[in-house]
């Protein structure tokens, strides 16, 4: 009797350990949580995984990957990660300083010796680690209209950096910059021989047991169990889209994976780079990619426990709540997703949807984290849910009333007059030609982005792109007499946020 009820004392123990280390919010309302806030985002679906202490206490999905055939979403879904690639790159450079075949201060022009950015004297400065700063000078996401979805190659990518003219200083502020480590890279295979593609998935995926990942987006479609990427910016209808082929941008996002493969990732980045026993990664490796490179902000958040935010090598990092957060997002066409990770509390979440147009992707990451370190409730998603609703009321009604004023008017010129082609220094050729009584864009960089210009009234235009995720804008064309001069291209600001000036050539 007496060993009986020592054992169960043991087991009442054990159990009630393990229900302490997972929060109430964890253990009893996570799920509640995610089914409404895919109601009120209108997200078609979710997966999630958290580890915690070395394993992984939830894998799950929600909702469905595909709209029509109503397919759920589970832990083998495949979604594009985007941007969460980056700290593979980082890391794999981080490696390679390590195993001293480079070093992350070395001059780019070294590997690369006809490259150049927009300053001259910028250009013999620029090392493999300002690459993967985001502290070029450029704006974030500045060129990306060019490079992203586009048949340029790599190369052709990092030889049109020169023109992207900076609006800050080198070294003294952040502006995303996905070139940039498109660049940082390709020095993978100018090292090693092997492709950046290649390099990761021999010395991290293989390694990881990342079975069902993949770090290059071609063939995607054709993948088992992979999501449809979604919309619904602009219209509020949901739009399934075209999946986004940004190969010839890869060391920046181009990586397809599931939970249940980045859990592993991030179990390493947990473990001081070791999964399952075996070191994958040296710690003096990751502890590189977690140095900061860059401030971000060193004010005080005014929403969240933070007080500084800064970037490593392909990862953000800030305190949370007095422990020290590392964490990234990725942004494709039709999928957002996030990765998370507290070393000090042997704590990683990841959360990959196939919705763009929501933020419901990063208010349950800081829910989740509100539970673990301790921060009192607040409902995240009906917080962000307060400003996104009445933005994306805005959008809407914009568009609807754009459509409204598409009556069939005569145009200021006759359609022939607006047709040629066009030229933007960075972007190179668009060309408009007569499509009935509209006008169509086709862009020579893009394959199969197309863009409608259907005449509203008082000299202004409706720009509707063929892929949805490009969005819906008002457009006029610059004229001198009967002659055009000119007209500003404009993207979803998710892509790029300024305009491109484009030039009428005849």
């Amino acid at each position: 009797m007496k060993r009986l009820s020592l054992l169960m004392l043991l087991s009442l123990f054990t159990a009630t350990l393990t229900f302490a280390q997972q929060p109430d919010f964890i253990e009893n309302k996570l799920d509640a949580y995610i089914k409404q806030g895919l109601k009120d985002w209108n997200l078609p679906g979710l997966a999630i995984a958290i580890v915690k202490d070395g394993k992984t206490v939830i894998m799950k999905g929600y909702g469905v990957r595909d709209i029509k055939t109503n397919e759920p979403v589970d832990e083998n879904t495949l979604f594009m990660i985007a941007s969460n690639s980056k700290l593979f790159t980082g890391t794999a450079l981080a490696q390679l300083d390590v195993d001293k075949k480079l070093s992350l201060d070395d001059k780019i022009t070294k590997y690369f010796p006809g490259y150049s950015v927009y300053d001259a004297s910028t250009t013999p400065l620029l090392t493999i680690k300002d690459l993967l700063g985001h502290h070029l000078g450029t704006k974030t996401f500045q060129g990306d209209f060019t490079f992203w979805n586009t048949t340029l190659s790599r190369q052709e990518i990092m030889n049109r950096m020169k023109l992207l003219k900076p609006s800050m200083e080198f070294r003294q502020s952040f502006g995303y910059c996905n070139s940039c480590f498109l660049t940082a890279g390709q020095v993978i295979q100018q090292v090693t021989g092997k492709p950046w593609e290649t390099y990761i998935q021999d010395s991290i995926l293989t390694p990881l047991g990342m079975s069902n990942t993949y770090p290059l987006t071609i063939g995607i479609a054709a993948r088992k169990g992979v999501s449809k990427p979604y919309t619904n910016a602009f219209t509020g209808q949901m739009v399934e889209l075209p999946y986004d082929q940004v190969d010839n941008l890869a060391p920046a996002g181009s990586i397809v994976s599931n939970v249940k493969d980045v859990a592993k990732w991030l179990t390493m980045q947990l473990d001081s780079g070791r999964y399952e026993g075996k070191q994958i990664i040296a710690w003096k490796a990751l502890q590189k990619t977690r140095d900061e490179n860059t401030i971000v902000s060193s004010r005080a958040s005014v929403v969240y426990p933070m007080h500084f935010r800064g970037y490593g090598l392909g990862v953000f990092e800030a305190d949370y709540n007095g422990k020290q957060i590392f964490w990234h997002t990725g942004g494709a066409n039709g999928f957002v997703t996030n990765t998370c990770f507290v070393p000090e509390e042997k704590l990683a979440i990841t959360i990959l949807t196939n919705n763009d147009n929501q933020s419901f992707f990063e208010a349950l990451r800081y829910q989740i984290l509100d539970a673990y370190l301790g921060v009192p409730y607040i409902d995240r998603s009906q917080a962000m849910l307060k400003n996104f609703n009445p933005e994306q009321a805005e959008t809407v009604k914009k568009t609807n009333d754009m459509l409204a004023r598409v009556k069939g008017k005569a145009t200021e010129l006759p359609l022939a007059a607006y047709a040629g082609k066009y030229q933007n220094p960075l972007y190179g050729q668009m060309d408009i030609s007569v499509n009935k009584k509209d006008l169509l864009i086709k862009f020579s960089n893009h394959q199969y982005l197309t863009a409608s210009l259907k005449y509203m009234d008082n000299g202004e235009w409706i720009l509707t792109y063929n892929n949805a995720a490009y969005g819906i804008f008002p457009l006029r064309f610059k004229t001198d007499g009967a002659k055009v001069v000119s007209t500003e291209i404009k993207v979803n600001d998710g892509l790029e946020f300024d305009p491109y000036l484009f030039i009428k050539e005849n």
